[in-house]
């Protein structure tokens, strides 16, 4: 009998996932644009205070519309009443 032998890559249920990942060389490029882009919104806040009003505004009407866009789909499939 041929016992297997067991590395962290081998036990690890992401590691196929990873090793995808890392031959895709634009994998993280969503990451990267996003973390840039709240960095820069943190430098704009501390520069303009003001806009910590207009991103929260933002945030709500944002999530406002996908709730609505969730409710519209769950009455779709016919889950609700």
């Amino acid at each position: 009998m041929s016992e297997t032998t067991l590395t962290p890559t081998s036990m690890c249920p992401m590691a196929e996932t990873c090793k995808r990942m890392m031959k895709k060389p634009f994998s993280g490029l969503g990451l990267a644009i996003t973390g840039v882009a709240l960095v820069a919104l943190g430098i704009l806040i501390l520069i303009e205070p003001r806009v910590v009003a207009w991103v929260v505004a933002a945030t709500f009407i944002l999530l406002g519309a996908l709730m609505l866009m969730i409710a519209r789909f769950v009455r779709r499939i016919g889950v609700g009443p």
